[in-house]
């Protein structure tokens, strides 16, 4: 197994820009702790625009746009659970 696994490093490293070594999402890097009710807002909504969702609001569709595709703000469940933890920094806010 540790072979294995100095093999794929070894193999990371001659090859750069793989996913071995994709850089950390700066979102989450900076923490959602230390952002603003803006700030949170903006990367909740960011997550549904990246899917299609179709904004309503008047904040929405300045920020994001207007337009909406498939999977029309469809979350897998990763994004659930990042929506969720940005739901709950708000509320400790008071967003």
């Amino acid at each position: 197994m540790r072979c294995a696994l100095k093999i794929l490093v070894a193999a990371g490293a001659a090859v750069a820009g793989t996913a071995l070594f994709a850089p950390a999402d700066p979102v989450r890097a900076q923490g959602y702790a230390a952002m603003s009710c803006s700030q949170l807002w903006y990367a909740r909504n960011k997550i549904y625009a990246d899917n299609g969702y179709c904004f309503r609001t008047a904040r929405g569709r300045r920020t994001f746009g207007a337009g909406c595709f498939a999977p029309y703000g469809q979350l897998s469940g990763y994004e659930k659970s990042r929506v969720e933890e940005i739901r709950m920094w708000e509320g400790r806010r008071g967003c």
